[in-house]
């Protein structure tokens, strides 16, 4: 690994603005699909860039191998279920929000890490870091402004949609030993295959004709925040590591509360600056106690 240049700081932002811009366009898709569909349009397209990778560099992708129920449990825990929990609450509650609630997910990685590895448990100041971040989530749940009873259960699927991705990046350690590429690459083709029939059972999305905004901003999720984001996230990561890597946690619930509001005119309230400044300083003592002894 080498020391960060500023091109790596430069492709860094656009990763996180890369997935910041997921959240207002999953809301402008769901004005004309359902939230099957976006997640069906999420991983097929996602998956072209993938395969065409894996192609070119002659990986071979072992989606019906012998190991496949592993790819079929990741692909439905770590694609099928939080995209469907994301746009369906989407769909009732502002993309700024969805960024903040999905930003969580380092908190909620340190506490299932505390349960299901030997050496990251719980201390001192990841502790603190915890709480303080979920104290910002259950504080932005009082915005009556933002949240009310007739959206409350949509922004807790948003933030079980956090958790999956946190239980499918534990399943996926029992695969750890297989080349990346060849991971999402089987996951993919597995979520397509769950998503299909039930894209077509339930919503039927091509008997109706979607608005041009929505088509666009369906097909840029599975394109961009989906397909190429992961191909530059695992360029940063072979050239500057996890650590710096994941510093797009603090970066994408900005950048998703500034472009809802330059894209769709979303209403920022003091108590989403809040519970976001509450959220980054989490992650940040979460990040430092990682460093620390485990007492």
């Amino acid at each position: 690994m080498r020391q960060p240049k500023l091109i790596d700081y430069f492709l860094l932002t656009i990763l996180s603005l890369i997935w910041a811009s997921a959240f207002f366009n999953i809301k402008i898709a769901t004005y004309s699909f359902g939230p099957v569909t976006i997640a069906f349009l999420r991983v097929f397209f996602g998956a072209i860039p993938v395969l065409l990778l894996c192609y070119f560099k002659n990986i071979k992708v072992e989606a019906f191998s012998k190991d496949w129920h592993w790819f079929a449990m990741i692909g439905f825990i770590n694609l099928v279920a939080p995209f469907f929990l994301i746009a369906y609450g989407v769909k009732s509650v502002q993309s700024n929000l969805a960024a903040i609630l999905m930003s969580t997910t380092p908190l909620s990685s340190t506490v299932l890490a505390h349960f299901y590895t030997t050496n990251e448990k719980f201390n001192f100041v990841k502790t603190i870091g915890i709480l303080i971040g979920f104290s910002g989530i259950v504080y932005l749940f009082s915005d009556n402004l933002l949240i009310d009873e007739n959206n409350f259960i949509s922004a807790l699927l948003i933030l079980l949609g956090s958790t999956c991705y946190v239980v499918g990046g534990v399943l996926t350690l029992k695969i750890s030993k297989k080349k990346n590429e060849n991971v999402t690459g089987s996951i993919l083709i597995w979520a397509i295959i769950i998503l299909l029939p039930l894209t077509f059972l339930i919503e039927q999305p091509f008997q109706t004709m979607p608005r041009t905004d929505s088509l666009i901003s369906a097909i840029y999720l599975g394109i961009v925040p989906t397909g190429i984001a992961w191909l530059l996230r695992f360029k940063i990561l072979t050239t500057n590591g996890l650590i710096f890597q994941s510093q797009v946690s603090y970066l994408i619930p900005i950048f998703g509360i500034i472009l809802g509001y330059i894209f769709l005119k979303e209403l920022i309230t003091t108590k989403v600056l809040i519970a976001l400044i509450a959220v980054c300083i989490g992650i940040y003592f979460v990040k430092k106690g990682g460093n620390h002894k485990i007492i």
